[in-house]
């Protein structure tokens, strides 16, 4: 803000929601519900997101035991976590990792462990991840499609991820916010569907990507019974309930038909390979994201000892907003710089322009 760089770090939209969401909102704004709605969820919003899950999870559903609503999938990835983990257990991360995942470990009284994702693909080495869950863990937490690195993980190695978690008894953690932005030839597969998974899996996510509306904090937990218990008293201890108008406005995306999540993919799509041909005109390294809307940057070229101040120099000087990769991983890295592309094309396009002189700017060079 300070240098007025695009800002390409945060992970949100600068685009606005569905006009039929916020129609619906603008028609509930004078006659409510303004008042709690049930902790865990309001009646018709837990059984549309029943129904829409349902379907995409392949598996049934109860809106009335197996739902809790939260605020945000940031309170749901907490509760789910304060509900199965206890001080002293250990808890397996993947590395990169989305930065909450070590802090809602550790406010939990938990030890991570993490398990290296190798570039480009961010594959896993089955010998690594069976030695981590030799170590006993609670529970392991599963990001699919993946922040940072885009990774949207196969149904193989999701099976075996599962074999792991049926023989060592072990809790699978989710967080599947950016369930519907998953490119062609990838496909998403929820680990709850597989077979003896679903008992065993707390699945988080959030309506903030799928429907652009990430300042409305309306995330959900899909769990058995037992577990569901549970967290809806943890929720309720950490926040009582989330926002009962948003809930009601949001019923009317979550009654959306295919065609809105086929526009939603088609659109991230043409989005990413927008910014990817950018980025490959500049000539700088990048993974390509299978998945989600992020983007690891690999900026060795300019030789970084200091990430963070690096990042600080590229919005000073070259007016870009990027997030410093050692936010991410647990390897000392001081290379990486994560973008995103859930921008206007204008805005894309304005950051590709600036980063066009980065060697000039950073450098100079000629760039």
């Amino acid at each position: 803000m300070k240098y007025g760089a695009v800002n390409l770090s945060q992970g949100f939209p600068d685009f606005e929601p569905p006009a039929e969401i916020l129609n619906r909102l603008a028609q509930i704004a004078p006659v409510g519900p303004h008042q709690y709605s049930l902790t865990w969820g309001a009646q018709n919003f837990r059984e549309a997101l029943a129904e829409k899950q349902s379907k995409y999870m392949g598996i049934p559903i109860d809106p009335e035991k197996e739902i809790v609503v939260t605020c945000g999938s940031t309170e749901a990835m907490m509760a789910a976590m304060m509900t199965v983990v206890n001080p002293g257990d250990k808890v397996v991360v993947f590395s990169p990792f989305y930065e909450n995942y070590t802090a809602d470990t550790v406010l939990s009284g938990a030890e991570p462990i993490y398990v290296h994702l190798r570039p480009p693909d961010f594959a896993f080495d089955a010998d690594q991840l069976e030695e981590a869950f030799r170590q006993d863990p609670k529970a392991l937490i599963l990001c699919n499609p993946s922040n940072p690195s885009g990774k949207v993980f196969t149904r193989e190695e999701l099976t075996l991820i599962a074999d792991f978690a049926k023989k060592y008894d072990t809790y699978v953690i989710t967080d599947e916010v950016y369930e519907h932005i998953v490119y062609a030839p990838y496909a998403h597969t929820y680990i709850a569907s597989l077979p003896g998974m679903f008992e065993r899996t707390i699945s988080c996510s959030s309506l903030s990507k799928t429907y652009s509306i990430t300042g409305w904090r309306i995330g959900y937990i899909i769990a058995p019974e037992r577990i569901t218990k549970i967290a809806r008293n943890v929720h309720d201890f950490l926040t009582v309930g989330a926002a009962a108008p948003l809930q009601e406005a949001a019923v009317t995306g979550l009654k959306f038909g295919e065609d809105y999540y086929a526009g939603l993919l088609a659109e991230y799509t043409r989005k990413r390979d927008l910014f990817l041909k950018g980025l490959a005109d500049i000539g700088i390294p990048y993974t390509e994201p299978q998945g989600a809307y992020y983007i690891l940057l690999d900026m060795s070229e300019f030789g970084p000892t200091d990430d963070v101040r690096f990042c600080e120099e590229l919005a000073e000087k070259v007016g870009v907003g990027a997030v410093p990769g050692s936010s991410f991983f647990k390897e000392k890295i001081n290379h990486i710089i994560r973008l995103h592309f859930a921008k206007k094309d204008e805005t894309l396009i304005e950051a590709l322009n600036r980063m066009q002189h980065i060697r000039t700017k950073l450098l100079g060079g000629c760039g």
